[in-house]
Formats: structure tokens, sequence, C-alpha cells
């Protein structure tokens, strides 16, 4: 319905300018749904309760491979999910520069997973996934919304502190270590995440 009340031109234009601002940040940033990363820590704290699971143990670092691969699926998945629903999946720009980011140093840990397996140094993956992942989520959080991207660097910065942490520890405690990262850091700041969202 139309008001009979006038509104201001300045108003009008800021209101305009919102608009668009908000316009640009979606085509240029990504959201990142703080459920993924609930999720994504719930694989995380299963995997690392398996890994410390006497009968298991030995199979620590195939535990953890499938864990990581499943929980990438499963965090693309629900991001995938959240876009087409948001609107968002035409902006795929944002999507490829987060690939691009992300991927990297993702990468750079499957192979030294694989150099340091065949080495006979599994002792040092552990640190490795941690710091690495978190250099690809610091990388990657240049390209997510501003009202999340303080909590994207922090998590990645924690991620880094803990693989660097993991290098000093003795393999005992790798599992418990990754599970902190891989499962409770996700599971906190996916919370956090999530609830800056709604709350906006």
């Amino acid at each position: 319905m139309r008001s009979d009340v006038p509104v201001s031109i300045q108003t009008h234009a800021l209101g305009t300018l919102a608009y668009i601002r908000t316009s640009i940040e979606l085509s240029s940033s990504l959201v990142v749904p703080g459920m993924a990363g609930v999720f994504m820590g719930c694989v995380g704290i299963v995997a690392a309760i398996a890994a410390m699971t006497p009968r298991w143990a030995s199979h620590w670092l195939a535990i953890w491979v499938f864990a990581g691969a499943a929980a990438f699926l499963l965090g693309g998945t629900l991001m995938a999910r959240q876009a087409a629903q948001t609107g968002h999946a035409r902006y795929l720009g944002p999507v490829r520069k987060f690939l691009l980011c992300l991927c990297p140093a993702l990468l750079a840990g499957a192979v030294l997973t694989f150099v340091l397996w065949r080495a006979g140094m599994e002792r040092l993956v552990p640190g490795t996934w941690l710091l690495l992942y978190g250099c690809a989520v610091l990388s990657a959080s240049t390209v997510t919304v501003a009202s999340t991207m303080r909590l994207i660097c922090i998590m990645g910065a924690l991620f880094v502190a803990l693989g660097c942490f993991a290098f000093a520890m003795p393999a005992q405690s790798h599992s418990l270590i990754l599970g902190a990262g891989f499962g409770a850091l996700h599971i906190v700041f996916g919370l956090l995440i999530g609830r800056l969202s709604h709350g906006q």
C-alpha cells in the first residue's frame, strides 16, 4: 500500500545505496553456513573417538582420511544447498574464488600425507593437516561475507596454532588434538557463525 507520508530523498538514497552494497557483496562474497561447520565437526568427533579406541587405534590414519573426505563432501553439499535456497547459486565467481583459495593447501596436505606415509613419518601428519587446513581457511576467509570473515579468520589462526602444537606433542595425543581441531573448533565456530548469520 502506498503511504501519504513523504519520504525524504536522503532516506531513499541511503536505502538504495544499502541495496547496491548488499548486491555487490553477494556477487563477490560467499556465505558460509554455520551448520556445515557443525556437521563437519561431528564427523571429526566421531573420527577422534574411533581413532582413540584401542581396537582401531592402529588404523588411525585410514580413519582420519575417510573422515576428512566425508566431512569435505558433507560441508560442500551443505554450502551448495544453502546457496541454492537463498538464490546465491547464480554467483559462481565467489564459489570459484573460494575453491581456488581453499583447495591448493588441501591438495598439498594430501600429497604430503602420502609422502610422509611412504617415509614412515606418520607422526608428522596431524600437525601437517592442521597447519595446512588453517592456512586454507585463512586464505578462503578473504572471499566470505564481511559479517563472518573475522570469525573464520580466527578459526583458521587457531588451526594453525594447533598444528604447530601438534608437532611438539607425542603421537599418543594426536587423535585427541585432531579431534579438538577438526571436531571441536568446527562445532564451536559453526555455532557462532550460524548464530551471527541468524541474528542478522
